[in-house]
């Protein structure tokens, strides 16, 4: 992977995180490029519950202060930055106080997901890309990890088409089983509308479902990567019936190979 550039845009990454599948992965898979010579960048929220102070995260001024508009409604856009230690890997934050200080993750105190998840999936996707641009940093590879990073095929395939920064991109999505009950709000198919994203492409987000969601993340991804030994049986079908380049389940101990290997002879190809 030398010289190649790699996007990772994560809902969760440690050690900003606890260790789950997604967040390990999401340090270990840039590590690994990282190590082979690759440019990588990482992207993720800043939840309230990260420890600003102790992992010395700090704005970037250049890279803040525009506003994005989320079903109608200006909201700013705050970039902050951190490295983690011993491995020179910088990771992005997209801020923002109405959608990211509150001292949680995804849920509230009783396990419930916030109602305002949706939003957040949006302003994450919009942030990430408006923050990329302004980096000026075109990426070989995007690599997507994580529900509340879904929504960002689908931007850049239908919001960004024409955004020259990415015409030669490859979206990969890795899919796990780190999933939520119930749905998110179901005003999203309209707050997505509001970009003027074909209804064709979201029409299942009719049911904003955990599985619906990441359908359409793999209906506009490039090529996709099985997180998790075992995912919905839903969403297995619809890889399989995607006949996207697919990479099935690989360990944290034997994935490294097998990741370069996808990425150089079927991603980049």
């Amino acid at each position: 992977m030398k010289d190649k550039r790699i996007l990772y845009v994560s809902s969760e990454v440690v050690p900003y995180l606890p260790e789950t599948e997604i967040s390990s992965m999401s340090f270990e898979a840039p590590r690994l490029v990282n190590q082979q010579g690759g440019q990588i960048r990482i992207f993720m929220p800043r939840y309230g519950n990260i420890n600003e102070r102790r992992h010395q995260l700090h704005e970037v001024i250049r890279l803040s202060g525009i506003n994005l508009v989320i079903n109608d409604l200006d909201m700013p856009l705050i970039i902050k930055v951190a490295s983690i230690p011993k491995e020179r890997i910088q990771v992005y934050f997209i801020d923002n106080d109405e959608y990211f200080k509150r001292k949680a993750t995804l849920t509230d105190e009783d396990g419930n997901l916030f109602p305002d998840n949706d939003e957040r999936a949006i302003f994450f996707a919009k942030g990430v890309i408006e923050t990329v641009k302004k980096l000026n940093w075109s990426p070989d590879i995007i690599h997507v990890h994580g529900w509340l990073a879904a929504l960002l095929p689908l931007y850049l395939k239908e919001y960004y088409k024409d955004e020259p920064l990415f015409s030669d991109s490859k979206i990969v999505t890795s899919v796990y089983n780190q999933s939520f009950d119930n749905m998110l709000n179901n005003d999203l198919i309209n707050k997505i509308k509001f970009d003027n994203i074909t209804e064709d492409a979201i029409k299942i987000l009719d049911k904003p479902t955990y599985n619906n969601l990441m359908k359409v993340a793999i209906d506009q991804s490039d090529a996709l990567i099985v997180g998790s030994e075992h995912i919905p049986e839903e969403l297995d079908a619809h890889i399989k019936a995607s006949d996207k380049p697919t990479l099935e389940y690989k360990s944290r101990d034997e994935f490294g190979e097998a990741y370069t290997t996808f990425f150089n002879n079927s991603v980049l190809s």
